[in-house]
This record gives C-alpha cells, sequence and structure tokens, in this order.
C-alpha cells in the first residue's frame, strides 16, 4: 500500500509517518521547509532584469518562452542565454503540451529542451490535493544509467529555486535506499533506466498512472540494446497516450523507430535537427592503418605524448576494454574502466575520478558514447571502430566541447575495414588515413603484470551480444 503524502498548503511536501518515527519525520520536515523558504527567498530577491540578454535577430532567447521566474532563475546561473535548434524549435509547442518526435544529435541541447518543458508545466499546474509515494508526475526513460544518472543531475539544477522533486531509478545501485527516498518525498520527476523502473513497478513502489508527461530519450539506443519490451511495459501502465503528452527523442528516424512513434504518440509535432557539421569542426580526425598486433603499442605511445590530457579510449567489447585497462594500469598509466560489466556504483566513482582529475585515461565501450558530458577531454581514441557509423559520431563529441578544441585518433586494421567505408559515408568526406609515424610504434616497455593478450587487439568480429 502507498504512503499517503500530504501536500495541502500546495508549497511543501510533509510524509505522514507512523507514531513511531514521528520525531525523525517532524525533523526532516522542519528542514526541508527551511530549505524551501530559502529557495523561495532565493527566488523573490531575483528579477528577470538581473539576466540580461540582447535580442539577436534569427536566435531565440529564453527570455522569449514566458517561462516562470523560479526556472529562468536557473537558467541564468547556468548561463543558458539563446536557445539551441532543437529547443527554439521544439519548446514553442511543447509548452503547449503538445506531442514532439525530435531527431537530434548528442551534444544539441535536447535534455534541456525536454527538462524545461517538464519544469515549466509542473509549475504552471501545481498539485494542491493529497498525494502518495511513489506517483510520479513526469517520466523520463533512458537506455543508460550514466545517462539517465547525467539527465537527472540537469533536472536538479533546472529545479534549483523549485519545491519539485527528482528522483532517480537505476540498477546496480541500493535498491533500498532508493525505496526509502520514495516512500519519503514527494515524486515529481522521475528519471529511470527500463529494468529497474519495471522493478520497482512490480513491487508496487511506483505508481505511472497520473503521469501527466513522458519522455523517451534514445529512442534508437533503445531498440539497439533491446530494451523495447521493458517500455511498452512501462507505457501500458501509464494513462493512454491522449491524456499523457509524450515526447520522444532519437539520433536516427529508422523505420522502426517511425513504428514506435505512432504507436505512443498523438498528432506529434516531427522535428528534425542536421548538426552544422556531421563530425564537429572542433575535432581533428585521424585514422591510422596498423596492423592488429601493433595497436596496443600505438596507443601507449600516443597516451605518452606531451599534449595528451586526459582521453577516452573505445572498444566495442568488455574483454577488450578489460585487457586494456590492466595493461595500461601495469604501464603506469592512471586509468579507470567503463562498460557495462562494471558495478555501477564503481561506474559512478570512476566517473567521477575522470572528471576530478584522478585519473586521465577512461576505458569505455560505447556505454559511455552518448550523454555522458565531460569538459575537457583532450583524445578521443578508437581502440576498435563502432560496429554502428552513428557511434563514431557519439564518440568522438566527447572531445572538442566546451569551446575548445580537440583530437580523435582512430586505429583501422583489417578487421575493422568492413567498418570504416560506413564512416566515411556518413561523414560525407574521407578522414585521412596515414601510416602512422615510426616513434609512435616503438614498442612498449615490458610489464611486471600478465602481457596484453592478443584478444583484445580486436582480431575478431564479435558474435551478436557480446558487444557491450
Amino acid at each position: 500500500m502507498s504512503k499517503l503524502i500530504s501536500d495541502d498548503n500546495g508549497t511543501s511536501a510533509q510524509p505522514l509517518a507512523d507514531s513511531a518515527t514521528v520525531g525523525s519525520t517532524d525533523k526532516t520536515s522542519s528542514s526541508e521547509t527551511g530549505h524551501a523558504s530559502k529557495k523561495s527567498n532565493a527566488t523573490q530577491s531575483w528579477q528577470l532584469s538581473d539576466f540580461p540578454v540582447p535580442a539577436v535577430e534569427g536566435r531565440t532567447r529564453f527570455h522569449d518562452l514566458d517561462l516562470s521566474l523560479p526556472l529562468m532563475h536557473a537558467i541564468a546561473d547556468l548561463g543558458f542565454e539563446y536557445c539551441s535548434p532543437i529547443q527554439a524549435e521544439s519548446l514553442p509547442h511543447t509548452l503547449q503540451r503538445l506531442d514532439m518526435v525530435g531527431k537530434a544529435q548528442t551534444g544539441t541541447g535536447k535534455t534541456a529542451a525536454f527538462l524545461v518543458t517538464i519544469i515549466e508545466d509542473l509549475l504552471q499546474n501545481p498539485i494542491e490535493e493529497k498525494r502518495y509515494a511513489g506517483e510520479s508526475r513526469a517520466l523520463i526513460i533512458a537506455p543508460t544509467r550514466e545517462l539517465a544518472i547525467q539527465i537527472a543531475d540537469d533536472a536538479k539544477a533546472l529545479c534549483k529555486y523549485t519545491d519539485l522533486k527528482v528522483h532517480t531509478l537505476v540498477g546496480g545501485m541500493d535498491y533500498a535506499k532508493q525505496q526509502t527516498r520514495l516512500h519519503n518525498e514527494l515524486n515529481d520527476i522521475l528519471v529511470a533506466t527500463p529494468g529497474r523502473l519495471l522493478d520497482f513497478c512490480g513491487n508496487e513502489d511506483v505508481h505511472l498512472d497520473m503521469v501527466e508527461i513522458m519522455v523517451i530519450d534514445e529512442a534508437d539506443r533503445m531498440l539497439d540494446m533491446g530494451f523495447i519490451p521493458q517500455v511498452r511495459r512501462i507505457i501500458n501502465q501509464t494513462p493512454k497516450k491522449a491524456y499523457r503528452q509524450t515526447l520522444l527523442f532519437s539520433a536516427t528516424f529508422t523505420p522502426q523507430v517511425m513504428t514506435l512513434m505512432e504507436q505512443w504518440t498523438q498528432d506529434p509535432i516531427t522535428i528534425e535537427i542536421q548538426p552544422e557539421s556531421t563530425a564537429t569542426d572542433t575535432v581533428e580526425q585521424l585514422i591510422y592503418l596498423t596492423e592488429a598486433q601493433d595497436k596496443y603499442a600505438l596507443l601507449y605511445n600516443i597516451l605518452k605524448q606531451p599534449e595528451m590530457d586526459s582521453a577516452i579510449v573505445f572498444a566495442n567489447r568488455r574483454d577488450q576494454c578489460r585487457h586494456l585497462q590492466e595493461s595500461l594500469k601495469a604501464h603506469g598509466f592512471k586509468v579507470g574502466i567503463l562498460s557495462g560489466e562494471v558495478a555501477q556504483n564503481k561506474r559512478v566513482t570512476t566517473l567521477a575520478a575522470f572528471k576530478s582529475g584522478a585519473i586521465n585515461v577512461l576505458v569505455a565501450t560505447d556505454v559511455a558514447g552518448r550523454g555522458i558530458h565531460i569538459d575537457g577531454i583532450s583524445h578521443v581514441v578508437n581502440f576498435t571502430l563502432p560496429e554502428e557509423p552513428e557511434d563514431y559520431i557519439h564518440r568522438i563529441g566527447r572531445t572538442g566541447r566546451a569551446g575548445k578544441t580537440g583530437t580523435s585518433i582512430s586505429f583501422a586494421c583489417e578487421d575493422d575495414s568492413f567498418n570504416l567505408i560506413p564512416i566515411q559515408e556518413l561523414l560525407g568526406n574521407t578522414v585521412p588515413c596515414l601510416q602512422p609515424p615510426e616513434d609512435l610504434l616503438q614498442n612498449a616497455p615490458a610489464m611486471t603484470k600478465k602481457s596484453f593478450s592478443r584478444p583484445a587487439a580486436g582480431g575478431k568480429r564479435p558474435h551478436q551480444g557480446q558487444r557491450r
């Protein structure tokens, strides 16, 4: 049975505790009320005039969207002045509660587009009657844990001056802690991966029958990862599409994605944003033609270059990543690993260490290719070329961010040739394919730990299901 949470005054939520826990609950409620009061005071002392943004012909300001003051205050803190193309084209429609299907690559601002829509709608339509624990007003489904956590962090930043509660449900994290928070706080915006969300729904810790807005992010990725049956089960627990607003985002519009769009949305606005360049102009791209057995020596020498500040090294399979991480660590690099076989709490810790500079090399599968925003990465190295050409774009987009330049270096041996041509076709131009300089092919020093093994060189194409 769901716990009843009172929200009678429409401003602060207080759990109705059992008598045995009244003291601790009152203390928590007092703290929350004080925090809400500070937020309110901060917003009241701030005016839109404190955030001047000049009008520019052909560009849409957030000022032009008539957003609520608490939301604009957070937008000002984040330094968002002008809408990106996906934001400028979608927000006038989605703020009117229209369904939308958006095609946009990572890094185009689509996360902020749907979060602004959600937050503004929830602020404009507060619920003043009593609510139950686990009742979500907005639901965002993301294919990977890292992306879900990133979206939730962005949502919390935009909710900074509101009383809206953001919850994150991802696998690999403590279920009991997530459950306790759901029981003790209102649940306005829920960001979740499909599997963990179904666990909570099955245990009746989450109820989706009151969802007003639903976002399905990276729909093409959901298809690739086999999540669509789970997403169907989730959607079947939400109100029918005529009684909810649905926003669906995808980097590609495949026939399968279009079928899902027809099933899950009602008369959607369709927006396609083509990137100004398929591969970012701020990234220098190189492809080194090499033998499979020379790849590790090439990687070692590249990572030793003085201009190498921090790098993500991508490989297609978990075992490749594991061998690379072990070998680089044995050679003295400060290196972490991010793949599907790494426990979620360890993945979170590793990402935090990479962001802080405690480690400067991250070996990863494509689990890190989308939605992870880390500024200051100087290099991306494709130890193996991705099987999906779009993944190449997502990988190299991890560098050259925030106005800085970056370098992408890809290794292409005889087994990578199958993947090289589709990537070049997608880019619309030929990325330079060069023989690596001799100094980059010098053998790496002998390792004190077990030698780097041949399978990690990427000599064989993985079987279906082995990619992550």
